[in-house]
């Protein structure tokens, strides 16, 4: 048995490892999990069927696009609670480059 698989589900991947830094990139300490859940959910939605996309394939799946997505959503997740949440990188990614944003509720 011979497994091969194309670059863009390798980039997928790493693509799936970065998801939930950059959530945390995008959003505040205070925002709810789950919104914050329901961005990463968002965005892995998006990364599998750009995967699918690029596949070089018979052509754009709805199936394997949607599978992808899933995939890229246990990926980030595991990945978030195994391996940068322990590790301190999204809140030491969260601490340097959002420390500049306004609540809006602050003016008030």
């Amino acid at each position: 048995m011979n497994v091969s698989l194309d670059t863009a589900y390798w980039l997928g991947l790493l693509i799936s490892v970065v998801l939930p830094v950059v959530v945390g990139l995008v959003t505040t300490r205070v925002t709810h999990a789950g919104a914050k859940a329901v961005l990463l959910l968002a965005l892995s939605t998006g990364n599998g069927f750009l995967v699918e996309l690029a596949n070089p394939g018979r052509g754009w799946d709805a199936g394997t696009a949607g599978v992808l997505a899933l995939v890229s959503f246990g990926t980030a997740v595991l990945t978030h609670f195994g391996l940068w949440k322990p590790a301190g990188v999204s809140q030491f990614a969260q601490d340097s480059l959002v420390t500049g944003r306004r609540s809006p509720m602050q003016g008030l």
